[in-house]
C-alpha cells in the first residue's frame, strides 16, 4: 500500500526533493549569476580603460609635444642660430688692444706726431640681430673705450682718453665677422704747440675692422682705426692732430 501510494503521488518513479535542497541551490544559483553579471561588468570597465588610455596616450604625446613646441627656448650660447649668425641680446664683450699710429699733416696740422696706445673696451649688444632677410644682417654695439700711450715723434709727450663707440657687427654666417665703428670722447695729453694748446682735448673716431672667432668666446681682433685730437677752438692753438692707428688684440665674449 505504502508503495503504491508512493507511486500515484510521483509518477515518474523519482522521489520528491527536500525543500532545504532546493533552497540550497536556488541561493548558489543566484550567487553564480550575481558572480558572472559582477565579471562582466569588470571585464567591460576593464576594456573601456583600456581603449581609454590607448587612444589618450597619443593625444598626451601630441599635446606635450606640442607645449614643447611652444615653451621652446633658443639654447644659451653667444649666437642667436650659430656661428657668425647674429649675437643675442645679452651678448657682452671685453677687448684688449695694441698698437701704433702713423700720423699726418693733414686738415691744418702742421705736425707728424707718431704714438703708440694700448686699449680696454667692454661692450654689450644693443638687442637682437637686426636687417634679418639683408646682406647688412648684423648687429648694433655699444662700447666704453680707455685708452692710454706715449707719442713718440717729433716729442714724447703722454695720452690718454675714454670714448664711447657705436659698432656695427656683419653676421656673415663664419667665424669672420667684420665690423665699423665710430666714437667721440675726452682726451688729456701734453702734446702742445703748435697743434695743440690745452691738456684737455675732443677726440674723434672712425674704424673698421674684424673679429675672428677662435672660439665661441675668443676672438682676435684687427682695426684700422682714424683719430683726431683738437680742442673745438676753446683755445688756440688749435689745428689739431690727426693719425690712422692699426690695432690688434684679443677679445672676450661672455
Amino acid at each position: 500500500m505504502v508503495g503504491r501510494k508512493s507511486l500515484l503521488r510521483n509518477p515518474a518513479g523519482t522521489r520528491p526533493r527536500p525543500t532545504a535542497f532546493l533552497g540550497v541551490q536556488m541561493v548558489t544559483r543566484d550567487w553564480v549569476m550575481r558572480d558572472l553579471k559582477t565579471f562582466n561588468l569588470v571585464q567591460i570597465f576593464s576594456l573601456f580603460i583600456g581603449l581609454k588610455s590607448a587612444s589618450a596616450e597619443p593625444l598626451a604625446a601630441k599635446l606635450e609635444d606640442q607645449g614643447d613646441v611652444k615653451l621652446e627656448r633658443p639654447p644659451p650660447g653667444l649666437w642667436e642660430e650659430g656661428l657668425g649668425q647674429g649675437f643675442r641680446s645679452s651678448a657682452q664683450t671685453f677687448t684688449v688692444e695694441a698698437g701704433a699710429s702713423q700720423g699726418f699733416a693733414i686738415l691744418g696740422t702742421r705736425q707728424v706726431h707718431n704714438f703708440g696706445l694700448l686699449s680696454l673696451s667692454y661692450s654689450h649688444m644693443l638687442g637682437r640681430t637686426v636687417a634679418q632677410d639683408h646682406f647688412y644682417k648684423g648687429n648694433w654695439e655699444l662700447r666704453g673705450e680707455l685708452f692710454g700711450g706715449s707719442q713718440f715723434s717729433p716729442g714724447s709727450d703722454w695720452i690718454v682718453g675714454l670714448t664711447p663707440h657705436l659698432r656695427y657687427n656683419f653676421a656673415t654666417g663664419s667665424r669672420f665677422i667684420p665690423f665699423f665703428d665710430l666714437g667721440a670722447g675726452v682726451t688729456a695729453t701734453s702734446i702742445g704747440p703748435p697743434d695743440l694748446s690745452n691738456t684737455f682735448e675732443f677726440n674723434l673716431q672712425a674704424a673698421v675692422g674684424c673679429n675672428v672667432f677662435l672660439s665661441d668666446s675668443l676672438a682676435l681682433t684687427f682695426d684700422a682705426r682714424y683719430l683726431h685730437l683738437s680742442c673745438a677752438g676753446i683755445s688756440h692753438p688749435n689745428l689739431g692732430v690727426n693719425g690712422v692707428l692699426g690695432m690688434a688684440g684679443l677679445t672676450f665674449f661672455f
